[in-house]
């Protein structure tokens, strides 16, 4: 796998991190990777050093040599607002961040820093960042903002990533390569695997068909032709995008070497992958794969020191998981009813809360720590228990508490459109509902008296009503899976009620809702109709981090949707969304007409006192210079 030099590389103590999670002015909590568990004091400004002991710092091993610090402070003084306040993490009270992880620092800082914003007056927001797509990657535009600020209250209040933060699904050669090299440097845990055609996973990282050809992997059952479609086919996407699952992440051990090696450099440092044995074909794709992982990694010390300098929140999507997770009831018939592919998504699942999850709400996930604690202990003599596992895989399909609210102000409300999904009762291959009835009735709970709100939503809930469209037109052929037949609109009764909920009286004035999802960025302006009295929504929606959706696609969908429902046409009275009226932004640099921006990078919203935003940017990684989303005169859309 490795050359065997590798071995005689010292490991540093630490793989990744830190990461900081949720900042609140009596809590500090943050996320690091060791290679050992670590004795750590938090060095923090104004307050003092504060050892990491147990109660504050939880130690989950995921494999001989990669241990897992969850890192959650409460302090009896509250921290000051709106001012920098340095931090340190000593090692046995001795080796600071300057010391092993200088590349985290800025100019000549001795140390990170952070500033706790007393409202949220700007944030930072994006969404799908696949390493192997040839962009570049839009957290280095997180990275020169924050270089290239020096104010203190003018740093953005939190960075807000609203899904596909890694892709398990659509893997590259050399990625793959890269965790199975990292598995092993580290002793990354093995696991026994059912249903598939190798019995565990040192076996699959071994197996010839291993790479490209993961599909091969399953028994040659007729009864798994559907299995086959939902993880491995490859199969054309004839409107949208190609699905790329042969090199789809199985084990947890994959998984987790995935998040080491796409937030910090210091695991490729210990590792040199070569490419495995191909055919000349599978070749070229692996040499063209391994420049854009290469371009990638080069950014992947100022990623980590973004990072580590602004407090980031996270919500899953699908491919964090696997592509059109949850689609359809009979999806998850057919996925949760193997026990190959069941694990696949527990996997996924199980680092998901460790790396994603856990850091937005520690609370929630106290119960579900404990059974990953067993899990990590049956791991010691290298193969986890399978039981165990699958005990816990259990506990988290039936997890419920995924989503979260900061008690910010505006409110930030980050719902869960994944796992508590409203499944048609047409038919069993019609698409889910995004939200059931029963969270949509806690999200307007949430709500409930607030003057303002932001809104996460992964997918937009008020999207391209053309590509909408195209959606439900496959759908009702019985073909959702092609063409990603996931949006608010697609289910009847998610639909009405979330808008109702917009309507509702003591509701908010004003909502952002922001998303991402779709690989391309716009901003709707929503009113609705014959009603002075509010609310105003808007639809901010940025799109992909490191993704892109097709161009010459992208910009007949943008003409035709001009054309086809414009202010006055008709068309538009067989929409759901007939009662709301949606004032489309027009990005600063886009051609005569065009609506969608087509560019990787990050997006910025700045608030006015009310909740509303007052200037939305989208900063593009290409170099380009940030693209201003202008607003229409609402005299040109008709009530």
């Amino acid at each position: 796998m490795s050359p065997t030099p590798d071995d005689l590389i010292p490991l540093p103590p630490v793989l990744a991190g830190p990461l900081l999670r949720r900042l609140e002015p009596t809590r500090v909590v943050m996320w690091l990777v060791g290679t050992r568990p670590l004795s750590l004091t938090l060095r923090l400004q104004g307050v003092g050093d504060i050892p990491l002991c147990a109660g504050k710092c939880t130690v989950i091993p995921v494999g001989r040599q990669a241990f897992v610090h969850l890192i959650d402070v409460a302090l009896e003084n509250a921290l000051p607002c709106d001012t920098p306040i340095d931090y340190d993490l000593l090692i046995d009270d001795t080796t600071g961040i300057a010391d092993w992880a200088a590349h985290l620092l800025y100019g000549d800082a001795s140390c990170p820093n952070f500033v706790l914003r007393s409202r949220i007056d700007q944030l930072l927001h994006g969404s799908c960042r696949k390493p192997h797509h040839p962009a570049a990657d839009g957290l280095l535009c997180v990275d020169q903002l924050l270089a290239s600020e020096a104010d203190p209250q003018q740093r953005p209040a939190l960075l807000m990533m609203s899904g596909d933060q890694v892709y398990a699904d659509d893997v590259a050669g050399p990625m793959l390569r890269a965790t199975h090299a990292l598995i092993e440097r580290l002793g990354l845990f093995d696991e026994h695997l059912e249903g598939a055609v190798v019995s565990d996973s040192a076996k699959l990282y071994e197996h010839p068909a291993s790479y490209y050809h993961r599909a091969d992997l399953l028994p040659a059952l007729e009864s798994n032709e559907t299995l086959r479609e939902r993880f491995f086919g490859g199969a054309r996407k004839p409107i949208f995008t190609s699905s790329s699952a042969d090199n789809h992440l199985v084990t947890f051990a994959e998984v987790m070497a995935m998040y080491l090696l796409v937030w910090s450099p210091t695991a490729w440092s210990l590792i040199d992958p070569q490419a495995p044995e191909l055919t000349s074909e599978r070749l070229k794709r692996y040499a063209l794969e391994q420049t854009r992982i290469d371009a990638f990694k080069a950014g992947l010390g100022k990623v980590a020191r973004a990072l580590a300098h602004l407090p980031s929140l996270m919500i899953f999507d699908d491919h964090d998981i696997t592509d059109d997770w949850n689609l359809s009831a009979q999806w998850e018939e057919t996925a949760y009813g193997h026990p190959f592919s069941k694990r696949i998504i527990g996997n996924a699942l199980i680092a998901y809360m460790l790396c994603q999850g856990w850091g937005n709400n520690p609370d929630a996930f106290k119960d579900v720590l404990e059974k990953t604690l067993e899990l990590s202990a049956s791991g010691e003599d290298r193969y986890i228990d399978s039981p165990v596992q699958d005990a816990l895989i259990d506990e988290l399909l039936r997890f419920q508490h995924w989503h979260f609210v900061l008690p910010s102000s505006p409110a930030l409300v980050v719902i869960d459109t994944r796992t508590r999904r409203w499944r048609s009762e047409m038919a069993l291959k019609q698409p889910s509902g995004l939200l059931d009835w029963e969270a949509l009735s806690e999200l307007q709970q949430e709500l409930l008296d607030h003057p303002s709100a932001i809104i996460v939503s992964p997918a937009p809930i008020f999207g391209v009503k053309l590509i909408e469209t195209v959606q439900k037109v496959f759908s009702w052929c019985g073909y959702p899976l092609l063409v990603d037949a996931e949006n608010w609109m697609a289910h009847r009764g998610a639909a009405q009620v979330i808008l109702n909920i917009f309507r509702h009286s003591r509701t908010p004035g004003n909502y952002v809702v922001l998303s991402g999802d779709v690989h391309y960025s716009f901003v709707y302006e929503v009113l609705i109709r014959h009603r002075k009295a509010g609310p105003r929504i808007w639809q901010i929606t940025s799109s992909g981090i490191k993704n892109e959706f097709p161009k010459t696609l992208l910009e007949w969908f943008d003409r035709l949707n001009r054309w086809l429902y414009s202010p006055r046409s008709p068309l538009n009275w067989f929409t759901k969304r007939r009662r709301m009226r949606i004032v489309p932004y027009t990005p600063e640099h886009a051609e005569a007409g065009e609506r969608l921006w087509n560019s990787a990078g990050i997006g910025q919203v700045f608030f006015n006192e009310q909740g509303q935003p007052r200037e939305i940017i989208q900063h593009n990684s290409n170099g380009a210079a940030k693209t201003r989303m202008l607003a229409p005169d609402l005299a040109d859309y008709p009530d």
